[in-house]
C-alpha cells in the first residue's frame, strides 16, 4: 500500500514538473511570435548605419586635417629653404660687395709688382703718376683688390705728391710694393705686353721694376672713414 501511494506521489510531482516545462516552453514560444525579428535586424542594421556613418565622417574630418596640415608644413617648408637660400645668396653678395668694396681683409693669388726708386738717377725716381698708371694697369687687368705699401686701394683713394707721395692721405716711401689680387695670367699678361705695356715702359724710362706671382697674397682692409658726399638714390 505505501508502494503505491509512492509511485502516485512521483507520478504527480513528474507530471507538475512536465506541465510547468511546457508552460515555460509555450510562453517562450508565444514572445518569440509576438516579437518582431524584422524590425530588430533592421534596428540593428539601422543602428550599425549611423555609427558607421558617424565614423566615416570623424575619419573624412581627420583625415582632411591631416592633408592640410601636411599642406601647411610643405609650405613652411619650402619658405624657409626659400627664406634661407635668399639668405645665403644675400649674406655672399654682401660680403662680396664688401670685398669689392675694400672693407674687409681679402687674400688669395696674384701679382706683387715693387718699384724702387734709382737716386742715382733723375729719371730713376718713382711718382705718384707712376703708382697711378700701374693702378689703372692692374685694374683693367681685372684685379680684385689692390694695395700700395699695405694701404687697400679702392675707388676713391687718391695717390698725390707733395713732399712725398701720399696714398689716401698716408706717406709711403720706396720700395712701393704694389699687391694686386685677381687672374695671374691676365695681370702678368697685361703688365708684360712687349714695348707698350708697363713693365717695358717703366724700365726704358730708367725705373727699377720687378714683377712676381704670389699665390697667398694678404690685402687689408681699407682703414679710412667712407664718406659719400654727391651721390643720391635715384628715386630721392
Amino acid at each position: 500500500m505505501k508502494a503505491k501511494k509512492g509511485e502516485i506521489i512521483m507520478t504527480v510531482t513528474i507530471g507538475l514538473i512536465c506541465f510547468v516545462l511546457t508552460y515555460v516552453m509555450f510562453m517562450q514560444f508565444k514572445v518569440v511570435e509576438e516579437t518582431d525579428i524584422t524590425q530588430i535586424e533592421n534596428a540593428r542594421e539601422s543602428d550599425l548605419r549611423e555609427k558607421l556613418a558617424s565614423w566615416t565622417e570623424k575619419y573624412e574630418d581627420v583625415e582632411q586635417k591631416l592633408t592640410e596640415s601636411k599642406q601647411r608644413l610643405e609650405e613652411y617648408n619650402e619658405r624657409k629653404i626659400a627664406n634661407q637660400e635668399t639668405t645665403e645668396l644675400v649674406e655672399k653678395e654682401l660680403e662680396q660687395a664688401r670685398q669689392l668694396v675694400g672693407i674687409t681683409d681679402v687674400k688669395g693669388a696674384g701679382v706683387v709688382v715693387t718699384l724702387e726708386d734709382d737716386n742715382d738717377s733723375e729719371d730713376g725716381i718713382i711718382t705718384s703718376l707712376n703708382l697711378r698708371d700701374l693702378v689703372e694697369a692692374l685694374r683693367l687687368a681685372g684685379a680684385e683688390a689692390i694695395s700700395i705699401n699695405d694701404i687697400r686701394v679702392i675707388n676713391m683713394t687718391e695717390i698725390v705728391d707733395t713732399d712725398a707721395i701720399l696714398v689716401n692721405t698716408e706717406k709711403v716711401a720706396s720700395p712701393y710694393v704694389v699687391k694686386a689680387i685677381g687672374d695671374q695670367k691676365y695681370l702678368e699678361s697685361a703688365l708684360n705686353t712687349k714695348t707698350t705695356g708697363y713693365i717695358d715702359t717703366m724700365i726704358r724710362s730708367g725705373k727699377k721694376v720687378t714683377l712676381e706671382r704670389e699665390n697667398n697674397i694678404k690685402i687689408y682692409k681699407y682703414n679710412k672713414e667712407l664718406n659719400v658726399k654727391y651721390l643720391n638714390d635715384e628715386g630721392e
